[in-house]
């Protein structure tokens, strides 16, 4: 027996989770949400164009990134006190997940509006669950700073911890991490998950100096998804300065 999906309510901020390679990935329930808003606040109107485009669907479009996203935040949280259904989508993935969003829904929080996940594509957990690693508890860190001295002391309290690390890296950057991580814990075992969901996808295992040699061989390009087993008992290995360790995230 099928049931009508409930409409959309209004006053409500919808956060689209959009695919991150695949377009295939992305559920009925967002193609339908994207369909029955009223706007749609996008990274970048014209990435997102694209995939309405795909979709067939016509919507009016504003922008919201990091260097707007506050005065972005007013105008939402303005169109959501007017009654109006707010589909808020990042470039790929769900929003607020190393993606613009944050400040938007703690607008909406703190202004008494309704917020609604709808849920899909997350790079994060595509290559966690494909990684072969420990996946019952992880800690997930995003970016790393992009600071060389900041690196080092974030990422020696990341190998620190007994669950699964979860790391985002760019393509420019990949090879400048494993050289870090092979200084910090050469062997530790490691995962490069590569242009999920894409063409290309690729998964890359062994320790993080047998991947730093592999990256000298050869060019990789990409996003990655960066996953690092959680420490084992390895007293030859330096972790950095004594500092707190972060609280694990599940």
């Amino acid at each position: 027996m099928t049931q009508s999906a409930p409409p959309l309510q209004p006053g409500t901020l919808y956060l689209v989770a959009t695919p991150i390679g695949n377009l295939e990935d992305i559920t009925l329930r967002a193609v339908r949400t994207l369909r029955e808003c009223d706007v749609v606040a996008a990274e970048d109107t014209r990435h997102s164009g694209q995939l309405l485009k795909h979709l067939g669907i016509q919507k009016p479009m504003i922008s919201y990134f990091r260097f707007n996203e506050a005065k972005r935040s007013e105008e939402i949280i303005d169109r959501l006190k007017s009654g109006q259904k707010v589909a808020l989508v990042t470039d790929a993935g769900s929003p607020g997940i190393s993606d613009p969003g944050e400040r938007v829904v703690r607008a909406a929080i703190e202004n008494g509006l309704r917020v609604e996940s709808v849920p899909g594509a997350c790079a994060l957990v595509a290559g966690l669950t494909a990684s072969g690693l420990p996946a019952g508890g992880f800690y997930f860190a995003g970016f790393l700073p992009s600071k060389s001295g900041q690196r080092m002391k974030r990422l020696g309290l990341l190998l620190r911890l007994a669950e699964t690390v979860v790391l985002y890296e760019s393509p420019y950057r990949i090879e400048k991490l494993l050289t870090e991580m092979s200084l910090l814990a050469p062997t530790r075992k490691v995962v490069l998950a590569r242009e999920l969901t894409k063409k290309f996808e690729e998964y890359l295992r062994g320790t993080a100096a047998e991947l730093e040699a592999l990256l000298v061989k050869r060019s990789i390009k990409g996003e990655f998804v960066v996953l690092i087993h959680g420490a084992e008992d390895e007293p030859e290995t330096y972790y950095g300065d004594e500092a707190e360790e972060p609280a694990p995230q599940v």
